[in-house]
């Protein structure tokens, strides 16, 4: 079956049996429970972008002077794929995540990977390794393309050759099975961006920087960091990887507010979704600033009833108890909200195939694969 402009991707024959994939899909921790197969493409200044190939996961072959090894021109995405009860499978948002990473290479100075060869890609892994999405509705399968300067060559500029890998993984919630309310910590210490700096971008170098401040997270009992800005260390911007909401009343009164993209902020694709869900659910949205201390007057007063976090991995986790280095307050009672919990259903409802989607977000993916259930 033809994907990319009439480049053939050759069904390949598996290699892992029903039974062990499905020991292997039994406790799927996050990142850890790779499928089969992956999609990679070379781009290089002669050819650009050529050679896509549907190939069997495995390691790769680097020279010791691999740019993006050294100088950090790496970026990637995360979208996810959902099989439907009646043996569907879909992708949420492709398109989106497919600009965003244009967005990113964009940044780092790396070829913009065309958003039509990107979907396509999306759409011959997932119907290659559709066996692997289980029908279990707290399991999907998480997405990867990264992106990466692949020349050999120590020159202190941008790289003459790139690699596009798109490798997928089951995986259940992100914070494990059962959704439970987070326990997050404030740091003012550690800043994970700057203006003018690749806060809005999906690169690799803005990960290994947070591990620091998500170790004294752990330390304090805790889930996630919650990112403050990098100058004042007072506004409010992200929690680990995902954006923040605030549900500011209750009943019909609430109205929500999301701190503003500013450029230290990943846009994030669950995010957009969720101001166009609680429009249409009446709700009031608006993007706001707000300071760690309003956050914290605001739940002691009950002005803020919820506060939750969204992203790919987690979807949406609502927030308990925040702690600081002076002092912790709780949300709410400490649970999950009316409001948070209703965007959560309705969000999970559209991406399993539940609800309309009327925004037509979900991509579907393959011919239906009905009836093939006991095969897998």
């Amino acid at each position: 079956m033809s994907f990319i402009g009439g480049i053939d991707f050759r069904p390949l024959q598996s290699r892992i049996s029903a039974q062990e994939r499905a020991a292997r899909c039994a406790s799927p921790a996050f990142g850890h429970v790779f499928t089969e197969h992956m999609v990679s493409m070379s781009w290089s200044r002669e050819l650009g972008w050529n050679k896509p190939e549907l190939v069997p996961y495995g390691p790769l072959e680097l020279d010791p002077a691999t740019v993006g090894l050294h100088y950090g021109q790496v970026v990637f995405e995360g979208l996810k794929a959902f099989r439907t009860d009646d043996d569907r499978i879909f992708v949420f948002r492709p398109e989106a995540h497919a600009r965003r990473f244009r967005r990113s290479a964009q940044r780092l100075m790396i070829p913009e990977f065309p958003d039509e060869l990107f979907v396509r890609a999306v759409d011959a892994l997932v119907y290659e390794d559709r066996a692997w999405i289980p029908d279990d509705p707290n399991v999907s399968l998480y997405l990867r393309p990264i992106l990466f300067a692949s020349e050999a060559a120590l020159a202190l500029r941008p790289a003459h050759e790139y690699r596009f890998l798109l490798m997928a993984f089951v995986t259940e919630g992100f914070f494990g099975q059962v959704p439970r309310p987070l326990t997050v910590w404030a740091t003012t210490e550690y800043s994970r961006a700057a203006t003018g700096g690749t806060g809005e971008s999906k690169c690799a170098g803005n990960y290994a920087g947070t591990y620091l401040a998500q170790e004294q997270a752990a330390r304090e009992g805790c889930d996630q960091v919650v990112w403050l800005d990098s100058v004042e260390r007072r506004w409010v911007e992200e929690l680990g990887g995902m954006n923040l909401f605030f549900v500011h009343g209750r009943g019909d009164r609430a109205r929500l507010t999301t701190p503003p993209l500013t450029g230290t902020l990943l846009p994030g694709v669950t995010r957009d979704a969720l101001l166009v869900l609680a429009a249409d659910l009446g709700l009031a949205v608006t993007e706001e600033p707000i300071t760690l201390d309003q956050w914290r007057r605001g739940c002691l007063d009950g002005e803020i009833s919820e506060a939750f976090a969204c992203g790919t991995a987690a979807g949406i986790s609502s927030i308990g108890t925040v702690r600081t280095a002076s002092g912790s307050w709780n949300v709410g009672d400490g649970a999950e909200g009316a409001v948070t919990a209703q965007l959560s259903r309705l969000l999970l409802g559209i991406r399993r195939g539940e609800l309309p989607d009327p925004h037509h977000w979900m991509h579907p993916v393959g011919p239906a694969v009905a009836g093939r259930r006991e095969q897998r």
